[in-house]
């Protein structure tokens, strides 16, 4: 009786609430009958709703103000159970964890165990300015840990204090958010950064947009990598993800992130080529709101951030407008490009234009079926042959180290295939391998690299972690061999980009015959739309 006294007063509270502002309560009521409907027809409706940190991992008073007025409507409406905060925090208290909302996949089962839910809610902010706040909201199921349903809405930002890292200093909201970290193999403090996110639709139809995209990275990323910012060329971060594909989950809006941002772009090249397709429901809104608010995008302005959606069915399906996607990646100064594939005028019809016109970016259609062949030059069969060579000089350490080194190796073979090769994959692979960028991500696993970069000190190599080359050396011979490996990798890429320069030269009026043919594919698509966007901040290319 006492929990149906305390349920019916905090619904009077939440009623006077909205009576005051009521562009708040609203949102967060409709977010909660989704939640609702998520779990009909369950056998156990018990949720417990945790507290919605700030995407960065901060948190402030608005953080359990969410909390609250989500538990509040959830169990104002019947449907489901709601364990009490007092509850949560004493189990949370006694798991040595704080309510802050960032619990991994083990930890959401031991606690669906525990308090015995079905469900948490958990999500997070994101403030759009002083007096707006964006709400990521998702129903996580501690038994399997997939999302049964997410939603996005904005709430008027009516909380004073300022978002504040567990144990750490305040930010004021109207200052600029501070620089985080960069991941493992990110890019140095001050260097210039590229941060691209690309969205397959692997639906039956799909298989030609596959093969393209598995023929045209490297060319797309070798432009990339070839930009410069106030004279340095920007590292590279890169994310995968499929959508439309009736083998993933329903419940997941058939959607899958196969590569969170990386700067391995061999890592990326292997997600592609490991895309299958399969008959499905194309759901490119909650695609887009997948990589928006479950990627690690920087917050410095001066950034360039883009995501590319490609597909050929209607843009306006699924749970989720593609309208509130759009608009938070745009809040995040992210461009969304939409790449239908098809006649342009159809996928203007099928709203695809809408997309990219409302997320700053530009609307475009390819030929998904056209099979280009590469223009073979006069260097390519030795830009081939270095780029081969160039693998000689990794030195791969650790167990991460062995991974990457059959990677790279099985990357070569895929792109050395005579599909792939007829493209220009194999050359464009090899052109890459000789880039900065590539190069400076193997320092995770590459010993030549991380000595290089000052990750590894050459005089404590920990004998352990040694490649059998290096085992029962003395300090000095495995100092002199790793500067050997460093010397001739540096020679190979010398070699490899000066001729890569001559290549480009040859077949420069070639591509621009065939750019001029109006026949455009992923590549050509891809990279005007970034080579216009990237100019915005500042990027620089070559002719």
């Amino acid at each position: 009786m006492m929990r149906k006294l305390s349920y019916a007063s905090a619904v009077v509270l939440a009623l006077a609430l909205a009576g005051a502002v009521p562009a708040q309560a609203e949102p967060l009521e409709k977010m909660a009958r989704k939640m609702e409907k998520a779990l009909k027809g369950k056998e156990n409706r018990k949720v417990a709703v945790l507290a919605f940190p700030y995407h960065d991992g901060r948190s402030s008073s608005g953080s359990t103000l969410v909390q609250e007025r989500l538990t509040t409507y959830l169990a104002a409406g019947g449907k489901v159970q709601v364990i009490e905060r007092n509850l949560l925090n004493k189990v949370l208290d006694e798991m040595k964890l704080e309510n802050t909302g960032l619990i991994d996949k083990d930890t959401t089962h031991k606690l669906g165990k525990v308090l015995g839910v079905a469900c948490i809610v958990t999500g997070t902010l994101y403030d759009l300015g002083a007096e707006k706040t964006e709400v990521n909201a998702r129903l996580i199921s501690t038994e399997s840990g997939e999302i049964l349903t997410a939603g996005l809405t904005k709430i008027a930002r009516t909380w004073k204090d300022d978002p504040v890292r567990p144990g750490g200093a305040t930010a004021l909201v109207t200052d600029p958010p501070k620089p985080t970290p960069p991941p493992a193999g990110g890019p140095a403090k001050d260097k210039p950064l590229v941060q691209l996110a690309i969205l397959l639709d692997t639906s039956n139809s799909m298989d030609g947009l596959i093969e393209q995209a598995k023929s045209q990275l490297w060319k797309i990323v070798n432009e990339l990598a070839s930009a410069e910012k106030g004279g340095q060329a920007p590292a590279l971060q890169v994310s995968l993800y499929e959508y439309g594909n009736n083998s993933l989950s329903a419940q997941g809006n058939y959607v899958r992130r196969v590569l969170p941002f990386s700067t391995d772009l061999d890592k990326v090249s292997e997600g592609i080529f490991g895309l299958k397709t399969n008959g499905g429901s194309e759901y490119a809104g909650a695609a887009i709101q997948d990589a928006v608010s479950g990627l690690d995008w920087s917050p410095q302005a001066g950034v360039y951030k883009a995501l590319f959606v490609a597909g050929n069915e209607s843009f306006n399906q699924g749970p989720l407008d593609f309208r509130e996607a759009v608009a938070s990646a745009k809040a995040r100064s992210i461009f969304v490009n939409t790449i239908y594939c098809g006649s342009r005028q159809q996928g203007v019809g099928e709203l695809w234009k809408d997309g990219a016109d409302l997320g700053g970016g530009e609307y475009l259609n390819i030929d998904q079926d056209r099979v280009v062949t590469a223009m073979r030059a006069p260097q390519d069969d030795e830009i081939e042959r270095l780029g081969r060579e160039l693998n000689q000089t990794y030195v791969a350490y650790g167990a991460a180290g062995k991974d990457a080194a059959l990677r790279q190796e099985m990357e070569d073979k895929k792109a050395n295939a005579p599909s792939m090769a007829v493209r220009g994959a194999s050359v464009q692979r090899a052109m890459f391998k000789a880039k900065e960028q590539y190069a400076s991500a193997a320092a995770e696993w590459d010993m030549a690299a991380a000595v290089e970069s000052g990750k590894l000190s050459a005089d404590k190599l920990e004998e352990g972690s040694l490649p059998a080359e290096l085992k029962g050396k003395s300090s000095e011979e495995r100092k002199r061999f790793l500067e050997e490996k460093i010397a001739q990798r540096k020679a190979l890429q010398e070699r490899i980009q000066k001729l890569g320069a001559e290549r480009q030269r040859h077949v420069a009026q070639e591509e621009k015959r065939a750019a001029a043919s109006g026949a455009a594919t992923l590549d050509t698509a891809v990279l005007g739309a970034v080579r216009r966007q990237a100019a915005t901040k500042s990027y620089k290319f070559g002719e």
